[in-house]
């Protein structure tokens, strides 16, 4: 009888395989021969998922951005809204060793996206679903009635995106430098800052 193939699951370990490859080695050693092997399949099998290399980035970041939404989702939002809120922006900050790797591994696919045309819609989609939800904290603020009675949205929106990609980047950079209070006592100040 022949052996039954989870197609799915088999994307999702050559994906991971891939991530494991970038975080240890760099993009650059992430060929399909070294993914394969890294996956324990062989090349042929790696084409029959993925017939290119970018189609293979795509999907792991993909899987890199499903896997934010399904934490996200998974939050709590019955206390105070402003530690809802808290919660869901730590989800999406590499503050523990999970959330490190899809962080240098979405950074290192952002990157490639600038000369990949074939990656950019994916890195653009990505880019306005984040900041479409930082919108909706700003919005939810002002919902509430918990931020400043004057507050500019759209710069409100951009200013929170760029502390939240701002400390991103440090802790990735700087893994000695920020621990996760530090993170969470600047998005605390900042969220405050919004407030009355």
């Amino acid at each position: 009888m022949p052996k039954i193939v989870d197609h799915d699951k088999q994307r999702k370990k050559i994906a991971e395989a891939t991530w494991r490859i970038i975080t240890r080695e760099g993009i650059e050693k992430a060929t399909v021969r070294n993914i394969a092997k890294e996956a324990g399949i062989s090349v042929g099998s790696l084409r029959h998922y993925f017939s290119t290399q970018s189609e293979l980035l795509a999907f792991s970041m993909r899987l890199v951005s499903e896997r934010v939404k399904k934490r996200i989702e998974g939050i709590d939002f019955s206390c105070p809204p402003l530690e809802g809120i808290k919660r869901l922006i730590h989800e999406v900050l590499p503050l523990e060793e999970e959330t490190k790797k899809e962080m240098e591994v979405w950074f290192t696919f952002t990157q490639k996206a600038l000369w990949e045309p074939e990656l950019q819609p994916l890195s653009n989609q990505v880019y306005h679903e984040f900041r479409s939800a930082i919108k909706l904290i700003i919005e939810t603020l002002l919902k509430l009635e918990l931020a400043r009675p004057n507050l500019n949205v759209d710069l409100e929106v951009e200013r929170l995106y760029a502390l939240i990609d701002g400390l991103a980047i440090h802790i990735i950079m700087q893994p000695n430098h920020l621990t996760p209070e530090m993170v969470e006592s600047i998005v605390d100040h900042h969220l405050r800052s919004l407030c009355r």
